[in-house]
């Protein structure tokens, strides 16, 4: 047999194999990283451009969501709160009963797509405000108060305070002046620029509501059947106008009869609708749970007033604060920071009124 010839490849084509393989090797690999790193580049890019989009969409969410916070206006405004503090102190010793309705105001204006001043806006020619929804007509009072504090604090503190921080300021001043607790106002809400009659009508709750409507219309504005019992102490002070309760006084059984006779004398069967009565039998120009005795004793003046105690959830409630003033005083308080966070204008939302009565 013959062996088979061996192939012998000369070493200089070998080396030069290799060379172009190398060169090969080393141009695939070059151009490998060149996709790489325009990949990386062009992934780098994008990263960056959906950082930014998230970093500017987070300013304007935090500018059209802004929370609440306390001493809002401490370096812009420091005077804000001992002028309302002030002119309240001032109104008070003219009216006692003026930091009821200032209260009463407030609450009102709160249940109406939130606390943002709609309520202090005048009817013109072209907008209709809320002064005459039926809630409000020929009873909502205390806008002058309002008036004079907006035109102090803008001559301390031009376009900077809303006219919707001045009445909750102004709500919570009036109550403390009547020997009420006092709390911190979150601030920073802004003024609407507009307002609703309809919805004043069918959200602020009656005097004449029952106890389960009362605890809808609460839980609608993020407030429990234990806020409304203590937010109705309100009622401590103030008066309540005889078109009101004239059908409690007449028609209802679960009333005091010496109480009913006594309020007949000044809300007569027709006519005298806005007689005025006082809201508590004893102390209606001072804050205190003289409001819940009453209601023990039958002697409520409105229906929506005396269904807290009717042999219903809220009887117990109602016992607790009776005989407990301090506790009374220190929950009115939180349910009254809780009110005024329902649904503020923040942020860049709405506007700072130049006069409350009227948008910019």
């Amino acid at each position: 047999m013959h062996a088979r010839p061996i192939l012998t490849i000369p070493l200089y084509i070998l080396l030069n194999l290799s060379y172009a393989s190398s060169q090969l090797i080393l141009t695939l690999s070059w151009n490998s990283l060149k996709q790489d790193i325009y990949r990386f580049s062009y992934m780098a890019t994008f990263i960056k451009l959906f950082v930014n989009t998230l970093f500017i969409m987070s300013l304007l969410a935090s500018a059209n969501n802004a929370q609440l916070i306390n001493n809002f206006y401490g370096k812009t405004c420091p005077s804000l709160q001992t002028i309302v503090r002030n002119t309240m102190t001032n109104a008070i010793k003219t009216e006692a009963r003026i930091g009821a309705s200032i209260l009463r105001l407030f609450f009102h204006d709160c249940f109406v797509n939130g606390c943002d001043a709609s309520i202090l806006l005048d009817d013109t020619v072209t907008f209709v405000g809320e002064k005459n929804a039926a809630p409000n007509k020929n009873s909502a009072r205390g806008f002058e108060v309002i008036d004079t504090i907006k035109t102090s604090v803008e001559a301390a503190c031009n376009a900077t305070v809303s006219c919707a921080d001045i009445l909750a300021l102004a709500a919570r001043d009036g109550v403390f002046l009547l020997g009420g607790p006092t709390w911190v106002v979150p601030l920073g809400r802004r003024d609407a620029r507009t307002a609703s009659q309809s919805a004043a009508n069918s959200q602020i709750p009656s005097p004449f509501s029952d106890l389960s409507t009362l605890t809808t219309m609460f839980s609608n504005k993020g407030l429990t059947i234990n806020d409304l019992t203590v937010l109705s102490g309100a009622h401590t002070i103030g008066q309540g106008e005889c078109q009101f309760f004239r059908t409690r006084i007449y028609n209802e059984t679960n009333i005091d009869t010496s109480f009913a006779t006594l309020r007949k004398s000044n809300c007569p069967v027709s006519g005298g609708d806005t007689n005025l009565a006082p809201l508590d039998t004893l102390t209606p120009t001072t804050f205190d749970n003289n409001y819940y005795k009453d209601l023990i004793a039958s002697k409520g003046l409105f229906h929506s007033d005396q269904v807290l105690f009717n042999n219903g959830t809220q009887d117990n409630l109602v016992r607790t604060y009776s005989t407990n003033g301090a506790k009374f005083s220190s929950d009115f308080a939180v349910a009254m920071v809780k009110l005024s966070k329902i649904s503020p204008l923040t942020g860049t939302n709405g506007e700072i009124r130049k006069n409350c009565r009227l948008v910019n």
